[in-house]
């Protein structure tokens, strides 16, 4: 009886595993500060139906979503953004990241931006992403995305999916 649990747990721990790579392979994301590829630690993904749609498109869901911006100004907060970049994304003593006009004109778009701010930038700005910070600390995907939907709240037209 315990083998078979065994193999069960087992089988069912590899079904999601493999579902987890299927949908993150899709496209391809690369850290702006080097240009290498963004690799996903198992406690990055949370598997919800906005990551799964962004890993395979480049497209935030999020954006426009009222609870998703009011969770995503939360987690702005949280990680320290207004420091640098201002409590609404405008800018401060870092740049501004509602565009129109960006430091890295690949932040336009959703992907862009993620790519920027999960792998941090040569400019100072550090990565944010899980296990970059540190190896059990940073944002996860989802709350990435959260966060990208409450920048681009604050900008005027631009959503980022365009």
């Amino acid at each position: 009886m315990f083998s078979k649990k065994v193999v069960v747990s087992s089988v069912l721990a590899a079904l999601v595993g493999v579902s987890a790579v299927a949908y993150a392979a899709n496209i391809k994301l690369n850290k702006t500060s080097d240009n290498s590829e963004i690799k996903f630690p198992e406690k990055a993904l949370v598997g919800t139906d906005a990551e799964k749609e962004f890993l395979a498109t480049g497209k935030n869901i999020y954006v426009g979503d009222a609870e998703a911006i009011k969770t995503g100004k939360k987690r702005y907060n949280l990680w320290s953004c207004t420091q640098c970049h201002g409590p609404t994304a405008k800018g401060q003593v870092g740049p501004g990241l509602t565009g129109p006009k960006y430091n890295y004109a690949k932040d336009a778009t959703n992907k862009g931006m993620f790519e920027t701010i999960w792998g941090g930038t040569n400019g100072g700005m550090g990565a944010k992403g899980f296990g970059l910070m540190a190896p059990d600390d940073g944002v996860t995907v989802d709350e990435l995305l959260k966060i990208i939907a409450f920048v681009r709240s604050n900008g005027k037209g631009l959503t980022g999916n365009e």
